[in-house]
């Protein structure tokens, strides 16, 4: 994981059917991540977005 996508560990996600999900964004901060999930509410009012926190699992298994 490259040093940029460990700095945006937010992620704006869409859930979809049969457990399956697709991530639509990825923020440095959770204020960030929930102001773009409200955006995507207003847009898109019959989709289910939820913000999840990515944790770093590369950095764990190096230690």
């Amino acid at each position: 994981m490259s040093y940029k996508d460990r700095l945006n560990s937010w992620l704006v996600v869409r859930l979809l059917a049969n457990m399956q999900r697709k991530v639509v964004a990825r923020c440095r901060t959770r204020s960030d991540a929930d102001g773009h999930l409200q955006v995507l509410h207003r847009l898109m009012p019959d989709a289910e977005f939820t913000v999840v926190f990515d944790p770093d699992l590369e950095l764990d298994s190096e230690e």
